[in-house]
């Protein structure tokens, strides 16, 4: 009887983790390609700061360092809410950039990092590539997240906010040519 009840008790220690899972992290890879050379789209989107210039949600982006590694972006939505960003790696003559964001704010999101990056289209130096990556947790970090802080919610705001950025880049930085 005693092997029989150790067995149970080691069936039981090996189950716990399965059944306590938590969140996943999550990515979205969203890109887009621009008729516009990539060191004219750079001077676009290339500065830290930049990001209210280009994306139609921002209201306010500065940056307390600029484009050094470090410095702390505070964005400021149009329609209400705050999201705060730091630089976590510059690459100017790469045209990329990574940075973070512990607590999504304004988003339902956690441990948000991300990446922007500009580059040549293959076989066409005048067209640009740029890509905007990210991996996040969900808002809610316990199994029953509310639908507003779960996995898809998260998925469909990073999303949203990709795909918003990049058609407006698109239709400035065309506009400009």
């Amino acid at each position: 009887m005693n092997r029989r009840v150790t067995i149970l008790f080691a069936a039981a220690l090996l189950a716990g983790p399965a059944l306590a899972h938590g969140p996943t992290r999550q990515k979205v890879i969203e890109s887009v390609t621009i008729a516009v050379p990539p060191d004219r789209v750079w001077a676009l989107v290339g500065n830290f700061d930049a990001l209210k210039d280009w994306h139609p949600a921002i209201a306010e982006s500065p940056a307390t360092q600029g484009n050094t590694v470090g410095s702390v972006r505070s964005l400021t939505l149009k329609g209400g809410g705050a999201l705060t960003e730091t630089l976590e790696r510059y690459d100017g003559p790469g045209m990329k950039y990574s940075y973070r964001a512990k607590d999504g704010g304004a988003l339902p999101v956690t441990n948000y990092t991300s990446t922007l990056s500009v580059s040549a289209v293959e076989g066409d130096p005048g067209k640009s590539l740029v890509e905007w990556r990210g991996a996040f947790y969900r808002g809610h970090p316990g199994n029953e997240p509310p639908p507003e802080l779960n996995d898809d919610a998260a998925i469909a705001a990073i999303t949203a906010v990709y795909q918003s950025g990049l058609a407006n880049l698109k239709k400035l930085a065309e506009a400009k040519r």
